[in-house]
C-alpha cells in the first residue's frame, strides 16, 4: 500500500511546484525562472521513474526486477535523479533567495527531497520514513503559503 502512495503522490507534486512558483516568480527572476524549469524537468522525470519503480518494479520477482533494472534502464533512472537533484536544489536555493515564500520550508524543499532521491534504493527504515514525513511537511507548508487566504466583508 505505502507504494501504491508513494507512486501516486509524486504525480501532485507539478502543480504544487508551479504554485510555489507563481507565487515568487518576480522577486525571484530569471534565476528562478531557470530554476523552475530544471525542477520541473526532474520531478517529470523521476515522477516518472517512482511511478514504475513503486506500482511496477516492486511486484515484479526480484530476478526480473533486477533484469529490468540492468544496463540502459539503470542509466535513466540515474539521470532522471541527477537532474531531479540538481532541480531541487536550484528552486530550493531560488525559494529561499527571493524571501517570498517561508525560509524554513524552502531549505526543507531543497534538503529533504533531495534526501528522497538519494534514499530511493534504500529499503524502508525509519530515516526513510522520517524523511518522507519532513518532505511532507515542506511541501504543506509551502502549500499553505500560497493558499489564498479569503478576505472578510
Amino acid at each position: 500500500m505505502t507504494s501504491f502512495v508513494v507512486g501516486l503522490g509524486a504525480a501532485f507534486g507539478a502543480p504544487a511546484l508551479l504554485a510555489f512558483q507563481l507565487r515568487q516568480a518576480e522577486a525571484a527572476g530569471r534565476f528562478g525562472a531557470v530554476a523552475f524549469a530544471v525542477n520541473l524537468i526532474g520531478l517529470g522525470l523521476f515522477t516518472g521513474v517512482a511511478f514504475a519503480l513503486n506500482l511496477v518494479v516492486f511486484f515484479l520477482d526480484p530476478a526480473v526486477a533486477e533484469s529490468v533494472l540492468a544496463g540502459p534502464t539503470r542509466l535513466a533512472v540515474l539521470g532522471s535523479a541527477v537532474v531531479f537533484v540538481v532541480g531541487t536544489v536550484l528552486f530550493g536555493v531560488s525559494m529561499a533567495r527571493s524571501r517570498v515564500l517561508p525560509r524554513i520550508p524552502a531549505w526543507g524543499y531543497a534538503s529533504t527531497l533531495t534526501a528522497l532521491a538519494l534514499l530511493a534504493a534504500q529499503p524502508d527504515s525509519v530515516l526513510t520514513s522520517l524523511v518522507h514525513v519532513l518532505a511532507c511537511v515542506s511541501v504543506v507548508w509551502l502549500s499553505l503559503s500560497v493558499w489564498p487566504v479569503p478576505s472578510r466583508p
